[in-house]
């Protein structure tokens, strides 16, 4: 073995200051941080990088030990939430989550509700006095480990679903009442069998054992290896793992889950800026889905939780000295906050909140420069349709500002085909998920019919600076019939498309580009750099 690999608490205020993000990656780099800032976190360990280097230097095997250690981890957590692993009156659930030293967002794999098995249900059933919490945990635990650790498609779940809405009434698995969702537990439980080929795990500590292994070969994966290509991440870094107590999002009409951003990552405008879901678990919000609500629709439902959100987004800002984009989740009104890291943004966006930031002061100019450095100022511009008078053909949600204008492509190979022949191409999906990383780099723009703006791949999008617009309900894909209905119209693979990300406007057709440039943000960057080595005295802008 090449490194020592170490294990560290989360929690209670007790985080090790002394680690490095190298060593246990942002994700949790960043819960020690909150952790000593003392803001609301479920307890947690995080299991180094370095138990993922030598999983691989091993040939992708744990060490012989490695269950025995997680077991001891676990001890000290069942004493912190004073819940037992597994148990049938208090059971503690897990989420076992990725974190790699520079953010990756959905690129790699996170398992939620690990602990329930048939045994421990009833016994959530007792703890929360919510069966239907209990057997819908149950049965995304169940759907999860299939694709997750065992590589099985969605499908066979996917068509269950749709049986279980047709039985019950319900148009989504979301309206399925406790009855419905314990059925629908069972059928998942006969799927898992037959596409992974052996029973659903009932033992707690095998599952577990195998969702972190599960997280550490995810760094492998396809989608982790092209992200890691596309922004020059080296192969070498390896991911922690992450084993933090559950909150339930999903716990009825007080609870659900969200992703925010301090600011508009999109604009720069100093506004919170959240998706958020009632009565859902993460994974709803960010894999592009769902129709999410907005910061007006969770502080219309629960206006205590909306302002305490919003001094926590201040404080992250205070202590990072830089826009963040966070994850939360709240559980009958008690917000549990997840994750921070550094906001991904458009370069209109990073222009805009590196001089507010020094105009409030939470930054000196000399870190406005340092936050603007990876940027090249000269070409910052947003981009305009010239559309005066002329009617939209659809209309959705934009997640990345700008416009696009390129040949309709409906997968990620006709994206590639236009890109290898120097032709723009507008990629058009159902879902535009992580995996699609390849489609959307290789476009010009990007529309989803379904998801969020905070979606993973709408953060990938508005990463590589790619138009995006979500939630298009106005459109209908054939795939196999290489067309799409846009509104009243038919278009096929290969019409031309142009897609405005300022208002969120689709039209059929080549439409004329106008450009425009933040001149009065670049002066204010340039009398920074006039400053030289008095920088900091440069503060009024």
């Amino acid at each position: 073995m090449t490194d020592q690999a170490s294990v560290y608490l989360i929690g209670g205020g007790t985080a090790d200051q002394n680690v490095s993000v190298e060593e246990v990656g942002s994700k949790a780099f960043h819960l020690m941080q909150m952790d000593r800032m003392r803001l609301p976190i479920p307890p947690a360990f995080v299991m180094s990088t370095a138990y993922c280097r030598q999983y691989f230097e091993a040939g992708r095997r744990l060490p012989e030990d490695f269950l025995e250690r997680l077991r001891g981890h676990m001890r000290t957590l069942e004493a912190r939430t004073d819940r037992t692993f597994g148990g049938r009156r208090r059971p503690l659930l897990v989420s076992v989550r990725s974190g790699a030293p520079v953010s990756m967002p959905g690129m790699m794999e996170t398992i939620l509700n690990v602990g329930l098995t048939d045994e421990s249900v009833p016994g959530l059933v007792r703890m929360t006095g919510n069966p239907r919490l209990a057997w819908d945990a149950y049965r995304r635990l169940i759907q999860s480990f299939a694709e997750v650790v065992h590589g099985a498609s969605r499908r066979a779940f996917e068509e269950v679903i749709r049986s279980s809405d047709t039985r019950d009434g319900a148009s989504l698995v979301q309206g399925l009442d406790t009855a419905a969702l314990r059925r629908l537990a069972g059928e998942y439980l006969r799927v898992f069998r037959h596409v992974v080929g052996q029973p659903f795990p009932q033992d707690v500590h095998a599952q577990l054992l195998m969702a972190v292994e599960a997280v550490f070969r995810s760094w492998d994966g396809a989608k982790a290896r092209e992200y890691r290509r596309v922004n020059h991440i080296p192969d070498t870094a390896g991911t922690a793992a992450t084993v933090q107590s559950m909150v339930f999002g999903n716990a009825g009409g007080t609870s659900g889950a969200g992703v925010g951003f301090t600011r508009d990552p999109a604009t720069g405008n100093p506004d919170l800026y959240v998706d958020f879901v009632f009565n859902a678990q993460g994974e709803d919000v960010v894999s592009g889905r769902r129709a999410l609500g907005t910061a007006p629709s969770l502080a219309a439902v629960l206006p205590d939780v909306h302002a305490e959100l919003r001094q926590i987004a201040r404080a992250l800002e205070d202590a990072a000295g830089d826009m963040q984009d966070f994850e939360f989740t709240v559980e009958q009104g008690q917000l549990h906050i997840l994750q921070t890291r550094a906001g991904k943004r458009t370069p209109w966006a990073a222009l805009r909140i590196a001089t507010d930031m020094v105009r409030e002061g939470l930054i000196t100019p000399s870190e406005g420069l340092k936050q603007l450095s990876m940027y090249d100022l000269e070409s910052v511009h947003r981009t305009r349709l010239s559309n005066a008078g002329v009617q939209p053909d659809a209309h959705g949600m934009p997640a990345s500002v700008g416009v696009a204008v390129g040949r309709l492509a409906l997968s990620n190979e006709r994206a590639a085909e236009f890109a290898a022949a120097g032709e723009a191409g507008i990629l058009v999906r159902r879902d535009i998920a992580t995996e699609d990383i390849a489609g959307i780099s290789n476009a010009e723009g990007v529309v989803a019919l379904r998801g969020a703006r905070t979606s993973h791949a709408a953060v990938v999008a508005r990463q590589l600076g790619k138009v995006c617009l979500v939630g298009c309900s106005e459109i209908s894909i054939r795939a196999d019939a290489g067309d799409a209905q846009i509104g009243a119209r038919t278009v096929h693979e290969g019409d031309w498309l142009s897609v405005d990300g300022n208002t969120g406007d689709i039209f059929i057709g080549r439409m004329e580009v106008r450009s425009e440039r933040p001149e009065e943000l670049l002066e204010v960057v340039a009398r920074w750099r006039l400053a030289g080595g008095n920088l900091d005295a440069a503060r009024t802008v």
